[in-house]
C-alpha cells in the first residue's frame, strides 16, 4: 500500500502536477489552496466544489496534516509561544506576536540547530532535522486556524529554531505557498528570513524567494565573530558583506537588517560601534540591537 502524500506543503505548481496525474484540470490546484490556506479547511469531505468521486480519490491518496500543538504559553501582552510536535517526535517552537498594525509569526526551519552560536540556547541543544515544506507552512496554518477566533497573521519571520539557508529548498517551497495569491497571500516584503551567513545561498534567496533579509551579525571583527558565530570561520565578515551588498538590488528589497546581540565587554565597545558603521557603509541597513536573553547553562 502506497504511503499517502501530505498536500499541505505542495505549491500551486506541484498541486497542478498532482491533479494532472489524476486526470483533473489544473484549476483544482487553486481550489485546494484556497480551502487549505484561506478557509482553514483540512477535511476533503468539506470541500464542496470537489465532486464526490474526486473527494474519495483524494482521501485514498493524500492527507492534509499539520504538526501538533502540545502547549501554548501566553504573555500579558498577548504574545503566544507554541510548543509544536512533529511526526518524527522532534519539537519546535513558534511565536505569535500581536502588535497594533500587524501580527507577526516567528517560525522555525529546523528542529535544533547545527551552528552552535555561543549565546544561543537552540544551538546548545544540537541539530535534529530539517523541517519539510509542510512542517514549515504548517506553522503558519496553525497560527491562523488553530484558534478560529484569532486574526490572520500579516508577517512571517524566520527567526525561530534553525538556520533557514541550510534548509533552502524546503523554506523556498513553503514561502511560495505563503506568497501565492491563491494561498496565504503574503507579500514578499512581509516575510523576513534571518541567516547567520550562509553565503552561497544568499544570492539564491534574492532570486528564488525575494523576501527581506536579516543577518545575525553580532561582531565587527573576525576574531570575535569566529567565537560567537562559528560559521564565520567558513565565510568571514568580508565574504558575507560582499554577498549582502548585492542583495537589496537583486531582491528589490529596501534594506537588510543587521541583528546584533549586546554582550558586555565582548562586542559593545565604542570601537565596535564605529567599526559596524564603517563595515555596512553603502548597504541600505537597519541595525537591531538585541539585549542578551540568559538561559540555563549560558
Amino acid at each position: 500500500m502506497l504511503e499517502k502524500v501530505n498536500l499541505l506543503g505542495y505549491s500551486q505548481k506541484s498541486l497542478e502536477s498532482f491533479f494532472h496525474d489524476l486526470g483533473e484540470p489544473s484549476f483544482r490546484a487553486k481550489q485546494l489552496l484556497k480551502w487549505i490556506h484561506q478557509k482553514g479547511e483540512l477535511d476533503f469531505d468539506m470541500m464542496t466544489d470537489f465532486n464526490k468521486i474526486l473527494r474519495e480519490k483524494l482521501k485514498d491518496l493524500a492527507i492534509l496534516k499539520t504538526p501538533i500543538v502540545k502547549n501554548v504559553l501566553t504573555s500579558d501582552e498577548g504574545t503566544k509561544k507554541y510548543l509544536v510536535e512533529l511526526d518524527s517526535g522532534s519539537s519546535i517552537e513558534m511565536v505569535r506576536i500581536p502588535e497594533k498594525k500587524r501580527i507577526t509569526l516567528c517560525i522555525s526551519s529546523q528542529a535544533g540547530c547545527a551552528l552552535q552560536c555561543t549565546f544561543c540556547a537552540t544551538g546548545a541543544q544540537g541539530f535534529e532535522k530539517n523541517l519539510t515544506a509542510d512542517e514549515i507552512i504548517g506553522q503558519v496554518w496553525l497560527a491562523n486556524f488553530h484558534e478560529k477566533e484569532e486574526h490572520l497573521i500579516t508577517n512571517v519571520v524566520f527567526m525561530g529554531m534553525g538556520e533557514p539557508l541550510y534548509n533552502f529548498e524546503n523554506v523556498r517551497d513553503a514561502m511560495k505557498i505563503a506568497m501565492d495569491p491563491e494561498g496565504i497571500q503574503l507579500s514578499r516584503r512581509r516575510i523576513t528570513l534571518s541567516t547567520s551567513g550562509v553565503v552561497p545561498e544568499i544570492a539564491r534567496t534574492a532570486t528564488e524567494i525575494g523576501c527581506l533579509l536579516a543577518v545575525s551579525f553580532h561582531a565587527t571583527t573576525d576574531e570575535v565573530r569566529d567565537k560567537l558565530v562559528p560559521i564565520n570561520k567558513r565565510w568571514n565578515i568580508e565574504a558575507l558583506l560582499e554577498a549582502l551588498r548585492d542583495y537589496p538590488k537583486a531582491s528589490n528589497s529596501e534594506r537588510i537588517t543587521f541583528e546584533y546581540v549586546m554582550l558586555k565587554g565582548i562586542n559593545d565597545s565604542d570601537a565596535d560601534a564605529h567599526r559596524l558603521v564603517d563595515l555596512i557603509k553603502g548597504i541600505p541597513a537597519k541595525v537591531n540591537l538585541i539585549p542578551f536573553n540568559p538561559w540555563p547553562g549560558a
